[in-house]
Order: structure tokens, then C-alpha cells, then sequence
């Protein structure tokens, strides 16, 4: 480890300090805002303390290991407890770097799950459908709450497109690098001959922006119509212009709600989403002028890179940004059973960002 790593872990601890004498002040005490955001950070840093502790101790042992060896009856034991306080050094130093990488401020917080059909047809639709079953039971399995905001289903089955909210904590950052184009092989129903086509849907994950944050739209930038919802809502959403599309000019995106009854609540769902997405952009364009070889465009949304396969006839799935990252368990994937893909996922990101780290990018 590099001497400004460590005096970066050592102002760390001495933070953590500092925030132990002010959490024990009547003054913060006080001012229950001030004294959960300090107990939050406390927290946080919590860990960081405790891996320091412990790796000043394992050099305490390697120390008086290495002082045993001058006794010659002492020096077999004093090899193996050497050996012993190096392989907990090692792995004490990458549980230390991995607390100095960056956190991404949106990975407690909830997102937008985009899942549109692309080539292939009816099959892509149904397949897009597949995916975003997929991610609903993911969620559940996880206890969080899914909530479509707009859907267009497909002529055979499935969605030419599908957007819902996913909320709860640690969401965006389990799903992150899902965004991409998703590829499937395989026999649809409809092909009477047998043969295996592959079609593709695309995803895209948009972290929900945080409340107060500095995302400001000029209204006359912005094109606003109405029309009759097509979802669910009963009569009452057949009969009244109650969905909204919005247009933001500049950008072209365009944002649509149909799943509540008002007008207004529809605007309110629509704009939140126009702000996430437009935030999520400004974020990707960072991102990529700064990591423009990274294997995982973490939270880039960009869709035009095959990232997955999966293989029905060989029950297969693969991800090509990882090598060596395919799994032979495409059912219970599909029933969202996602821990061991999403895990991998994250492991490379963090040694990605170690290597980085210790490069002194």
C-alpha cells in the first residue's frame, strides 16, 4: 500500500474520532437532524477503524513471530505464526483499499427499470417480458416494491415496452449494471420447424434522482400532450385524457405515465422520471470522459452493447464483460434467482476499481 493510501485510511480513523466526541455533545445531541447524518457517517466509518485495529495487530504478530525465530526450539512455531499474521496482513490490505473506493452516492436509493423489445420480432417482445419478470421476482426475493409506470404489451405476448420504479434500499446498486442490450436463443412457440432464432430486448436502469437535487427544466423546453390511458384503471381511464407524454425538446427523451386516474399525478410521475433520466445522463457523460475503458459502464444506461446471452437450449447464460462468467442455471435465473450473476457483477467492479485505486488513477 502506497504512503498516501494509508495517510488517506489514517484521516479516516482520526474523522471517525472526531465524530465519536461530537456525537457525545448535548449540542448535537440536540439537533436530531444534525446528530442522525453524524451517526450515519459514524457508521460508516465504522469498519474502517476496526480494519486498521486489526491490521495493527497483525503486525504486533508478525513482529514477535519473527523475533521467535533467533530460538531454535521456538523457530518452527515462529514460521507458521509468521506465515499466519502475512496471509491476514494480505487480506487485511484489500479489505482497507476497498473502504477508500468512491461510493456512489445512488446506490442506497431506488431506479427506473426501462425494458424495451428490439430485434426479433414478436419473440423480442415476449422475451423483454421474460426479463422484466425476471427483475419483478428479483425484487420481491429482495422485499422491494415494484411499481409499472407505463406499458405497451406485445401482439403475442410480452411488452414492446415496459417501465416501472423499483424501490428499496440498496436497489440501484444490485441492478446497476443490468443496462445494455440482452440477447436470447432459442425455439419460440410459433416456429413450427424447430430452429432457434435470437432476438434481443434492451435494459436500461436510471437511479431515481434524490429529492432537492439540482435538476432544473426550462417549461418552455418542454412539449406536454394528453391521451386516453390504454392501462389499467378500469373504465374511467378509457373515457378521460389522462395519460401524459412529455418531450424534452432539447434532448429528445421522451417520457410517458398512464397508470394513475388524474391528469396531475400522471405530470407529477412523468416529470420525476424526465429529471432521473436527464440527471443520468449528465452523470454518464462524466463517467465515460473519465473511465472510458471500463468493462461495466456502471449506470450508463447505454444500450447498444450486447452485455448477456442466454442460451435456452443449453440452459446457459453468459455475460460478456466478465470472462469466465457463464452460469448453467438459466431456469432459476429467469425465476430470479439473480444473487450469484449480480454478485460477480459487483466483485469485478470492485477490482476494477482497486486496480485503479493503486494505479493512482
Amino acid at each position: 500500500m502506497t504512503p498516501t493510501l494509508r495517510r488517506k485510511l489514517e484521516a479516516l480513523v482520526e474523522r471517525r474520532e472526531e465524530l465519536e466526541r461530537l456525537l457525545a455533545d448535548p449540542a448535537v445531541i440536540g439537533d436530531g437532524e444534525r446528530f442522525r447524518a453524524l451517526s450515519r457517517e459514524f457508521a460508516q466509518l465504522e469498519p474502517v477503524a476496526a480494519a486498521m485495529a486489526a491490521e495493527r495487530q497483525a503486525r504486533a504478530d508478525l513482529a514477535a513471530a519473527e523475533a521467535m525465530r533467533a530460538d531454535p526450539e521456538l523457530r518452527e512455531l515462529a514460521e507458521e505464526e509468521s506465515a499466519a499474521a502475512q496471509a491476514r496482513l494480505q487480506r487485511l490490505e484489500q479489505e482497507l483499499l476497498a473502504h477508500l473506493i468512491p461510493k456512489d452516492p445512488r446506490d442506497e436509493g431506488d431506479l427506473y427499470l426501462e425494458v424495451r423489445a428490439g430485434t426479433g420480432g414478436d419473440e423480442a417482445a415476449i422475451f423483454a417480458g421474460d426479463l422484466f419478470r425476471m427483475y419483478a421476482r428479483y425484487a420481491e426475493r429482495q422485499g422491494w416494491k415494484v411499481e409499472v409506470e407505463s406499458a405497451n404489451p406485445g401482439e403475442h405476448g410480452g411488452f414492446k415496452e415496459i417501465i416501472a420504479r423499483v424501490e428499496g434500499r440498496g436497489a440501484y446498486s444490485r441492478l446497476k449494471f443490468e443496462s445494455g442490450t440482452h440477447r436470447v436463443q432459442r425455439v419460440p412457440e410459433t416456429e413450427s420447424q424447430g430452429r432457434i432464432h435470437t432476438s434481443a430486448a434492451t435494459v436500461a436502469i436510471i437511479p431515481v434522482e434524490p429529492e432537492g437535487a439540482p435538476i432544473e427544466i426550462n417549461p418552455a423546453e418542454l412539449r406536454i400532450d394528453t391521451y386516453r390511458s390504454s392501462g389499467a384503471g378500469g373504465q374511467h381511464v378509457n373515457k378521460t385524457d389522462s395519460a401524459v407524454r412529455i418531450t424534452h425538446l432539447p434532448s429528445g427523451l421522451v417520457v410517458e405515465s398512464q397508470t394513475e386516474r388524474s391528469q396531475h399525478a400522471n405530470r407529477d410521475k412523468a416529470m420525476k422520471r424526465l429529471k432521473a433520466m436527464l440527471a443520468e445522463a449528465q452523470a454518464a457523460k462524466a463517467a465515460a470522459a473519465q473511465a472510458s475503458m471500463r468493462k461495466l459502464q456502471v449506470g450508463s444506461g447505454d444500450r447498444s452493447q450486447r452485455i448477456r446471452t442466454y442460451n435456452f437450449p443449453q440452459g446457459r447464460i453468459t455475460d460478456h464483460r466478465v470472462e469466465g462468467l457463464t452460469l448453467y442455471d438459466l431456469p432459476n435465473i429467469l425465476e430470479g434467482d439473480l444473487d450469484a450473476l449480480i454478485g460477480r457483477l459487483m466483485a469485478e467492479h470492485q477490482a476494477d476499481e482497486l486496480a485503479r485505486l493503486t494505479r493512482g488513477d
